[in-house]
């Protein structure tokens, strides 16, 4: 049975991947500055495998941010519990960082973020903010198929 990744190893792979993709470089790319396969950044960027703390130096150098850069917004393990026995993170909290985290990391996720943050004028970033939510939404937006008696046309 395989051991599923240390959820410390794959925060800090997403970080790797996110700040690569971030810089338009490629895993291979990434991999002849370190020596290593394209495999072994992909191992690395999944948290399959854990980063050393030289090699972490060396991705740091390549990728130009300080070494911390790669801890942002980690998980926090062995925390002890606060003496109402709450997680120190609380509860609803650190789940909703980590999709979120997960979700930038990601290709789809960086291009969106990028795009959006090229976009100028504010109230279109919240028309934007507001058209995803409705589409994100489990209940259909306000005035879409209300039942007014008149046919969608095509």
């Amino acid at each position: 049975m395989k051991k599923a990744p240390n959820p410390i190893d794959r925060h800090v792979g997403s970080r790797v991947r996110m700040r690569r993709v971030l810089l338009g470089m490629s895993q291979e790319k990434l991999g002849e500055a370190l020596g290593l396969t394209f495999q072994q950044i992909q191992k690395y960027e999944k948290g399959t495998n854990r980063i050393g703390a030289s090699r972490l130096q060396q991705i740091s150098r390549t990728l130009n941010v300080p070494p911390a850069f790669f801890f942002e917004g980690a998980p926090m393990q062995d925390e002890p519990a606060l003496a109402n026995g709450s997680d120190a993170l609380g509860v609803a909290e650190q789940p909703s960082s980590t999709f979120i985290l997960d979700f930038i990391a990601t290709a789809e996720g960086l291009h969106l973020n990028k795009a959006f943050a090229r976009i100028q004028d504010p109230k279109v970033r919240k028309r934007i903010i507001d058209l995803i939510a409705s589409l994100g939404s489990d209940e259909p937006a306000a005035g879409a198929a209300a039942g007014n008696g008149q046919a969608e046309k095509p």
